[in-house]
């Protein structure tokens, strides 16, 4: 690999919308980096030639025509014991594809082992996340040796009380070709456990309820979900997300009783606008449930208090095109982060009562040169997530005294976000932070005397130092004059070449963070 090591990532301003990405075709003029790397060359290979789909026009709404419809399966075609003709056709062009870049590629066998052994080399096998704490206990997962799945955990109380596992993912998977869990989620008394299940790769999840105090699942499976469920309070009552067998778009919030069939399930919303998908979610403050609807320019939620899942859920305000905004609730009111009149979103406040758009006010004013892109709410404090520079920034402040300061990462480019925080009544701020140069991090933040703790650091099996390593921010300047902002990572040792001649870049919108194979060996 000839010591390469560079990595380059460009952002701009997110001003249209804080939730998209989007391509641009700059005019790049700034200096840049090059190194050079060894490359093998490829031996010819004329013996193999390009498998071909078969065309076969299917006619879809919209008089669309898709020659290659033919190759959608259904979930009973992929696992299905003996496969029907037109199964096996698309396995056989699956497989035809398979050997073709297997061919291809067959001279590069030696360096794909090695590039895959030295990524392996570097992650930690044995590992634990770092626990935080919801409602009384502390939760977790961690990895074993040589399995390939989470086991996750809780303790009671503290850190010194004895485990409790809550799934062993390596146990659950055995028999499948494919695993996975998510979702999981637990009653407001600690008793239940739910979770979802996906073992067939197509993300319809069933949802299982697990009673932690037997060790036992409590009723049937719930099929055909979003894979994440919201308990009221009542500690009986579960809402979740059904999909559309179709379109897989989540379209339908379904109230659930433990113990009655799925067949009883009651549908309190529908999304019917197809451009739209739909979630539930609870409050931080656990007063309110909320189903939120989203599509790519507009929001719109219902809520309702979440001690009585009976009810009947009731507008937040009307639905308005182009207009966009997230909430959460705070004592006896609603903050809003919204676009109304800012393009780059400003901070509103509501009474829980009166929650129509009407009755925003503004706590928060619009910044022309800063995007803010979200809140975390605390008892004393208020994290705003913000963007400016091309770099994220986080702002505290006060709740009780108005004063606010900025925390300072020291580097030049850089990610952070808040983490899991759950807990309404702590002066500690968790967020996740990486850069070009740092392996992804957790901290604690103590918001009252500003000081940081690092709880983990993504482990580097073999070393690495990151001071071998420059982070450099420097600006290319666009068609039209707009100066792009471009997070460069390089070795000290590497020769830095600069270029004067303009060239056309294609690219996506990256934040800046460190990747494990970015740092070679050799």
């Amino acid at each position: 690999m000839a010591g390469l090591v560079i990595a380059a990532t460009l952002s701009i301003f997110p001003f249209q919308n804080h939730f998209r990405m989007k391509k641009y075709l700059l005019w790049i003029s700034a200096a840049t980096l090059i190194v050079a790397c060894n490359t093998e060359k490829k031996e010819s290979n004329d013996t193999l030639a390009a498998p071909i789909a078969e065309k076969f026009a299917t006619e879809l709404t919209g008089n669309r025509i898709d020659n290659y419809y033919w190759m959608k399966l259904s979930d009973e075609q992929k696992n299905a014991e003996q496969k029907d003709p037109r199964t096996q056709q698309v396995i056989n062009y699956l497989n035809a594809e398979n050997d073709y870049l297997k061919g291809e590629l067959k001279h590069t066998e030696a360096l794909q082992k090695k590039i895959y052994n030295e990524i392996v080399g570097r992650i930690k096998q044995t590992d634990e996340s770092v626990p935080y704490k919801d409602n009384g206990y502390w939760y977790y997962n961690r990895y074993e040796n040589g399995s390939e799945y989470p086991i996750y955990c809780r303790k009671k109380g503290s850190l010194e009380a004895t485990e409790e596992i809550l799934l062993n993912v390596n146990e659950m998977a055995k028999g499948h070709d494919y695993y996975s869990i998510t979702g999981l989620s637990v009653s407001e008394d600690n008793t239940l456990l739910a979770y979802a299940e996906d073992s067939v790769s197509r993300r319809r999840y069933t949802v299982y309820v697990k009673d932690l105090r037997s060790d036992k699942l409590v009723e049937e499976p719930v099929p055909n979900t979003e894979g994440y469920v919201t308990w009221a309070n009542d500690n009986k009552t579960y809402f979740y997300t059904k999909k559309d067998s179709a379109t897989l778009r989540s379209r339908w919030i379904i109230r659930h009783k433990v113990g009655t069939p799925f067949a009883k399930d009651v549908i309190v919303s529908e999304e019917k606008d197809e451009t739209f998908y739909t979630g539930i979610y609870k409050t931080k403050s656990k007063k309110f449930l909320v189903i939120g609807a989203g599509s790519t320019l507009t929001n719109y939620y219902q809520i309702l208090d979440a001690n009585t899942p009976d009810g009947k859920f009731k507008e937040f305000s009307p639905r308005e095109p182009g207009l966009e905004y997230s909430i959460d609730h705070y004592k006896d009111k609603f903050y809003v982060v919204t676009n109304l009149d800012a393009q780059n979103f400003r901070l509103m406040e509501t009474p829980d009562t009166k929650t129509a758009k009407s009755n925003w006010k503004e706590k928060i004013a619009h910044r022309k040169d800063t995007l803010l892109q979200g809140i975390e709410i605390f008892n004393d404090y208020l994290v705003l997530s913000e963007r400016a520079q091309a770099n994220t920034l986080m702002r505290i402040i006060d709740q009780k005294t108005g004063k606010k300061h900025y925390l300072n990462f020291g580097e030049p480019a850089y990610t952070v976000y808040p983490s899991v925080n759950l807990d309404f009544d702590t002066d500690l701020l968790r967020y996740g932070y990486t850069s070009l140069t740092t392996p992804n991090s957790t901290y604690d933040y103590n918001m009252k005397t500003q000081e940081r703790k690092l709880l983990k650091q993504q482990e580097v099996v073999g070393g690495y130092n990151p001071a071998d390593y420059v982070t450099e921010r420097q600006w290319a300047t666009a068609m039209d004059g707009t100066l792009i902002p471009m997070s460069i990572v390089y070795k000290k040792e590497c020769k830095r070449i600069a270029i004067t001649q303009p060239y056309f870049m294609d690219t996506e919108v990256m934040a800046p963070a460190w990747i494990l194979h970015f740092q070679s060996r050799d």
